[in-house]
This record gives structure tokens, sequence and C-alpha cells, in this order.
């Protein structure tokens, strides 16, 4: 117990210096942005190329992960228009919902006056982009999937604003919250986890999502990490054949496992281990991934303790 205090303290005192880097850009650094000199070329995922000439003032971000990132740089006061999704921080609810971030109403999003439009990069968000560029307004497209994406997003969107220096020192505190809990002892066996995302089909997370990589920091082990998609379709009978040691749910959908009789298949859902998990805190790769690193850690620890099983 002893040997994890250490870890556990830097985690709370990294969590800590995360929450205060939104409100503490320095005044030296504000003032350069307020001139408006930046000086950065910059390519998208969507392959388009964009000269940044000054400090975007008006943000319109239609993706959760950048919403966040932008708080955490200092810039909400910045940010004009989000999606319905975008809900944290708390002052994030004060900005305009401009409604879905996957196609959006391009007219809504112009209508805010943008000099920047942060999207996701889904094909379903390319006319969207095209439009945008169209009308003259500078627009960047990122896919936002996995750990190392936020690694790469962070200069580029610190450079949009003109906060460099704050934007290393987020990526840096972001870096080691997660590697406090990827430090902590890793169990001689990790504990084995089927993540159950949606029914109908059965969708669970596969290899090729954030969550998984998450799971690894926190000490256990994706059972379908070997699927390469982010959300792979599974079959039940496939479930029970890998027979995971827990099953991971949100709150629904813990409940909808509990009451289908076909779930019974399921060694960890006979013997009742099913974990519900905060989807608000873990379901994005943002700068609050250290946190649900320690949040997966502590609910796998505490499901498995009494047992003396799983992690240490």
């Amino acid at each position: 117990m002893r040997a994890q205090l250490l870890p556990r303290r830097l985690a709370r005192l990294l969590l800590a210096t995360l929450t205060l880097i939104g409100g503490a850009a320095c005044a030296g650094e504000r003032a350069a942005v307020e001139q408006g000199a930046v000086d950065a070329v910059v390519v998208d995922d969507f392959g388009d190329t964009l000269r940044l000439a000054a400090a975007a003032q008006r943000v319109v971000s239609l993706n959760p992960v950048t919403t966040e990132l932008l708080f955490a740089l200092g810039a909400g006061d910045r940010v004009v228009g989000r999606t319905s999704w975008d809900l944290y921080p708390e002052a994030a609810k004060a900005v305009p919902d401009l409604g879905n971030g996957m196609g959006p109403n391009v007219e809504a999003v112009i209508g805010q006056r943008p000099d920047l439009v942060l999207l996701y990069a889904s094909e379903s968000n390319r006319a969207a982009s095209q439009q945008l560029h169209a009308a003259g307004i500078a627009t960047l497209t990122y896919r936002t999937d996995k750990i190392a994406d936020l690694q790469r997003v962070i200069p580029v969107i610190a450079a949009a604003l003109g906060v460099d220096s704050v934007g290393r020192l987020v990526a840096d505190t972001v870096r080691a919250s997660v590697d406090a809990v990827r430090a902590l002892p890793r169990p001689s066996e990790p504990v084995r986890a089927f993540w159950h995302i949606w029914d109908a089909p059965l969708l669970t997370i596969g290899g090729g999502s954030y969550m998984s990589e998450l799971l690894d920091v926190a000490g256990a082990a994706n059972v379908f990490a070997d699927a390469e998609q982010p959300s792979p379709a599974v079959s039940l009978e496939e479930v029970a054949r890998r027979n995971p040691d827990v099953i991971l749910a949100g709150p629904n959908n813990a409940r909808k496992i509990r009451e289908n009789p076909l779930w019974q298949a399921v060694p960890a859902v006979r013997a009742g281990r099913i974990l519900v998990i905060d989807t608000t805190i873990v379901g994005r790769p943002g700068v609050r991934m250290g946190e649900a690193a320690r949040f997966l850690r502590r609910a796998l620890v505490d499901s498995f303790a009494s047992t003396g099983a799983g992690l240490p």
C-alpha cells in the first residue's frame, strides 16, 4: 500500500496542476496573444494546408476533445460554438450549442462569425470542412481517437491561439498524469475486460480505440484488443468464449445486461462482475485522460480487492 502512496499523491498533484492551467496563462502571454502575432503552417488530417497568421479570437469547436483543450489552454472565453456533447468544463455549457458535431449546420457555424473552426476528421464532416474553407474561414480537422492524437493536436491548436508555452505545459501535464498511472505496480495477471458500448449490433471497444489503450494504462487487458477497429461488432457467443474477468458498461447498458437472460452465457455476468463506468470521464481522449485512467484503475482495484485477484 505504501508503495502506491507517492504515485497517487503525484497523480493528485498533476490533476490539480492541469485544473489550474486554464486560469493560469500568464499575463505576458495573454498580452502577446492580443497583438495577434502568430506564424505557422499546418496540415490537418484531411490534408488541408492552413497558414496561421493571427491568433484566433473566435473559435467554434465541434469536437468535445478540442473544446476541453481550449478551456485547458485558458481560451474558454474565445469559444463561440460547441456541440451538444461538449459539457465539460462547466463553463462550456454557457457556450452556444450548435448541435451535432458530425455534418454540422454550416450556416449556424458561420453565423457565430468564427475566425477558426475545429472539426473531427470524419467523412461526414468533409463537406462542412470544404464549405467553411470556401467561405474563407480557417478550419482544422483532426482525428482524436488515440492517446497520441492529443499530443500531436495540442501544439497545433496552441499555435493557432498564440499560446505555445501554455500548450507545452498542458501537453507535459497530460502526459505525466497518464504516465503516473502506468507506473503503478502491474498485476502478474491483468484483469481481462470486455467493454460493452452498444446493443443491436453488439459493439465493443477494439484495439483501435483510445479506451483500449486506457485499459492497458490502468493495468487491465481488453479481450478484443486484437480487433483493429475502434468499435467492432462482436457476437455474444464470442464474448462468452473469450471469457472476460469483468464486464464494463455504462449505467443503462449494465442494467440491460443484468436483465437479459442471454447474457448469463458469460461467466462474469453470472458472477455479477459488471462494473458501471462513468462514460463522461473515460469516453474521450482529452486532457482528462489521466483522470480517466485513475478512474478505471480504482474501479478494477475495488472490484477485485476483496478476492485478492487482479490488480494489487
